[in-house]
C-alpha cells in the first residue's frame, strides 16, 4: 500500500548552503520528518496563488509556522509589533486552505496554520498577545519557547491525541481572537486558545504551539492515518 501524499506549504526566504546564499523556497525539515516517519510521503509546495490544482493529486495539507499573517485579511491595521507582510505567502497558503477544505482534505495546522484556519473560517487575530494577557509567556524572546499547560476539552479530536491535558512548547506573539465557526478545543488558563477544529470534517485541526519541534509523533500519526483513509 502506498504512502499517503503529504503537501507542506513552504515559503520564500533568504537561505544559505554550501557555497549558496540565495532566494529559496524552505521548509523546517522537523515537518518533513513529522510526516515521514509516521508512514506519509511529505511534497513541499512553494507559494502559488495562480491555482490549488495541486491538490488533487495530494491526501492532506500542512499549514506551518511563520511569519504573522497580514491584518488586511482580517480588516484591521498592522500592530508596531507585526511582521511585515509577506503576501506571496499569505495568498498561496489561503488558496490552498479554502480549496482544501472543499475538498475535505485532511488539515494540519500548526501556529500560523492554526491562524489561518481562523481567518478562513470567519475569524479574527490578537496581533499582539502581551497587550491582551499581560506577559510574555507565549514567547519569552525569539528564539525562546515558553511552555505551559493546555486544557483540551473531552472527546474531542485534540484530546483524542493528548487527552485532556497537554504541557506544550510555545512560540508565537499573536494568537486566534475569534475563531469563526471553528471548535475552540483547547486553551491555556489565561484564555488563550491553543488548539480548534472543525468535527464536521474528515480531519481539520490546528494547534498554536510547536509539535514539530517537540517531535510530537502521536499528532503527526493521527494527520498521517487521517490522510491514508
Amino acid at each position: 500500500m502506498s504512502r499517503p501524499v503529504i503537501g507542506i506549504a513552504g515559503y520564500r526566504d533568504q537561505a544559505r548552503w554550501n557555497i549558496w546564499d540565495t532566494d529559496a523556497t524552505v521548509v523546517q525539515q522537523s515537518y518533513v520528518r513529522g510526516i515521514t516517519a509516521n508512514g506519509g510521503r511529505a511534497v513541499v509546495l512553494p507559494p502559488d496563488d495562480l491555482d490549488a490544482d495541486v491538490l488533487h493529486r495530494l491526501d492532506g495539507l500542512l499549514l506551518t509556522s511563520g511569519a504573522d499573517i497580514d491584518p488586511v485579511h482580517y480588516g484591521q491595521e498592522p500592530h508596531p509589533a507585526s511582521d511585515t507582510p509577506r503576501p506571496d505567502r499569505d495568498h498561496g497558503e489561503l488558496l490552498l486552505l479554502r480549496t482544501a477544505l472543499d475538498l475535505d482534505l485532511p488539515v494540519l495546522g500548526v501556529c500560523r496554520g492554526l491562524q489561518l484556519l481562523a481567518l478562513v473560517y470567519g475569524g479574527t487575530l490578537h496581533q499582539h498577545l502581551p497587550d491582551v494577557v499581560g506577559h510574555t509567556g507565549h514567547c519569552p524572546r525569539e528564539g525562546e519557547f515558553g511552555h505551559h499547560e493546555v486544557r483540551l476539552t473531552a472527546h474531542s479530536r485534540a484530546a483524542a491525541v493528548y487527552g485532556p491535558l497537554a504541557v506544550t512548547n510555545s512560540h508565537h506573539h499573536q494568537a486566534v481572537a475569534d475563531p469563526g465557526r471553528l471548535t475552540v478545543t483547547g486553551r491555556t488558563d489565561d484564555g488563550v486558545v491553543e488548539a480548534a477544529e472543525d468535527p464536521a470534517k474528515r480531519f481539520v485541526l490546528g494547534v498554536q504551539w510547536h509539535p514539530e519541534v517537540s517531535g510530537d509523533d502521536e499528532l503527526f500519526a493521527a494527520f498521517v492515518a487521517a490522510c491514508a483513509k
